[in-house]
This record gives C-alpha cells, structure tokens and sequence, in this order.
C-alpha cells in the first residue's frame, strides 16, 4: 500500500506506517497537479489536512484510491458522501486536536478580558510613553471564574472547552439543535477524577441571553449561525470565539456589533475568505487573531499523525481479511 501525505504528517505517523510496511510519500503536490502523481505513482491512500481539496473531479480521476485521510476534525474540503459512493473510505481524526483547539479557545477568551491582544500591539509602541495611561486603560478587565460560557457544538471541541470553562468556576451552557446529555470526566494530575453531568438546550434564545463568553465550536454550514438576530439577542458586552469554521459568522455584522459596543471583543481562528482575511478583520483593535492554528501544536499534529496511521492498518489488514 502507497499512501501521498500531501498536506504533510507528523514523524510519529509517518513511523507508524513504516513499521507496517506501508510506503509513505510526503511530497506536497500542488493542487492542479495531484491527480496526474497519485495516478502516476499508484498512490492507495490520500491524506490531506486543510489545503488539498479532494472533489468529486478528482475522485473520478482516481480509481486506484482506496482510502482519503483528512487530519484533523471538519471534511469540508473532501466530497464525503461521493468518495463513499465509490467505494473509497473516508477517515478523520475527531479527538486528536481537540485539547489544542480548546486551550486557543480560552487563550483567546483570557487574551480578551484582558486586553492582552491589545496591549502587545502597543507596548512596543508606546510603552515607553504612554505607560501609565495603557494600565489606566486596561484596567476595566474581567476575570473569567464566576462567568457564564456558552458553547455551541457538543462534539470532542466542545467538550474539552467545556471542562476547561468548568476548572476555571464558570457555569456552562451548551446549544445544541436537539437536547442532549452527556457525562463528561476531569482528570486531574495525581490519578483523580471527577464526573458531571451537562445537558445541553435547543433553545438558542435563552442560551445568547446568558452567555457571557461564547465559543462556536460546531461544523460548517450553509448558513450563518451567528447573524444579526442572534447578535442582537446577545448580553451586552459579550465575547465570542470562533475556532470552528468561517462561515458560522457573519464577519460584516460581527464588526458593526464590536462597534456598536454590543460585542466587546472577539476572537478569530478561522476566516471567510482564507487565506486572505478582510482587511478591517485584521485592523480591528477589538479582534483578537490566529491564522488557523487550532490544531497546530506539536502534541495535536503528533496525535493525528498516528490516529491516521493506525485507522489505515486496521483498514489494509480488513482489505486482506
């Protein structure tokens, strides 16, 4: 089995398949170009993380692949339903990344109530000038602890962000299209732990009211999730988190709703228009922003790298079977 890494796979993985006996190519081909390689080079299995797109064009043009790999969480760049048509498996690593996503949730969420964003920006600038007037300027902080966090998506991002905001003393809520309960453990460092029980709401309306930190964390839609209505209907002076997918935002409107004061700082992992975010995004000083980094830690890129490996072994050894 030959499988094209062309998004690129951690070491771990990479060793992983190796040891398997599987041939493992890292060459990252050019999109226009990925379909002449793999057809040339008998490649069985495509990994991709955000980058390749893997479309039904391709597919077609691909008959000897077996298997598409998407490292990381969302599938939106992979025609799923039509791979499957044809008989390709389709693979993800949905808690791999999970952690590393969770904790640039709260990165963001602590970077805004205390104006860290904003005070890196101009410390170099002004500190020497103007410091007393930035600690006067920064002062109208907030803790976290004691705050209510509203996340919305139950899936493994959600509830790594869930129990980060429950360690922090924050009373959680969760909106979900349709009432769920779920049981999720806290481990602690010396081998205890301790259960809760959370049971999300579909009522979107009472779940804007009394969220005072909102981190999205669901996947990508047709149409916006937050807009205008659900803005409106927000606490005055909320801060919000998308690390999901852009597009689950309306940017525009994010924008009039920080200006307006509605919105008192947000934080952006993922843009509309990637990998070229909207100029008044970027100049914003109330926007606290990543370039897509969620997963990208050592330790998140490592997991997937053998998550993957291990879901093609088991795969190859059922195709012997």
């Amino acid at each position: 089995m030959k499988v094209l890494a062309n998004d690129g796979i951690s070491k771990a993985g990479e060793n992983t398949l190796k040891e398997a006996g599987i041939e493992i190519l890292d060459n990252r081909v050019a999109q226009d170009h990925v379909i002449n390689f793999i057809n040339d080079n008998n490649v069985d299995v495509l990994l991709v993380r955000s980058a390749t797109k893997v479309r039904q064009n391709l597919i077609d043009a691909c008959p000897g692949l077996k298997i598409i790999g998407r490292g990381g969480i969302g599938m939106d760049n992979i025609d799923v339903e039509y791979a499957k048509s044809k008989g390709i498996k389709v693979i993800n690593t949905p808690t791999a990344s999970s952690k590393s996503v969770a904790e640039l949730v709260f990165g963001h969420f602590i970077s805004l109530a205390r104006f860290l964003h904003e005070s890196n920006r101009l410390m170099p600038l002004e500190g020497e000038t103007h410091f007393n007037a930035m600690k006067k300027s920064f002062s109208n902080a907030y803790e976290l602890s004691g705050k209510t966090l509203g996340v919305i998506g139950f899936g493994s991002i959600g509830q790594e962000v869930i129990k980060i905001g429950i360690a922090l003393g924050m009373k959680v809520t969760v909106l979900t299209r349709s009432p769920k309960t779920e049981v999720l453990t806290l481990n602690f460092f010396d081998g205890q732990s301790v259960n809760f029980e959370i049971t999300s709401t579909n009522d979107m309306d009472a779940f804007l009211k009394d969220a005072d930190f909102i981190s999205i964390n669901t996947p990508k839609t047709n149409e916006y999730i937050i807009d205008t209505p659900q803005f409106e209907k927000m606490k005055d002076g909320v801060y919000i988190v998308n690390t999901a997918r852009g597009g689950v935002i309306n940017e525009v409107t994010l924008i009039d709703f920080i200006e307006s004061g509605k919105v008192a700082g947000a934080a952006l992992d993922v843009f509309e228009n990637e990998p070229s975010p909207e100029l008044p995004l970027l100049m914003n000083p109330a926007l606290s922003l990543s370039p897509h980094v969620g997963g990208n830690t050592v330790d998140a890129q490592e997991k997937i790298g053998i998550e993957l490996a291990e879901q093609i072994i088991k795969l190859q050894k059922e195709t012997i079977r």
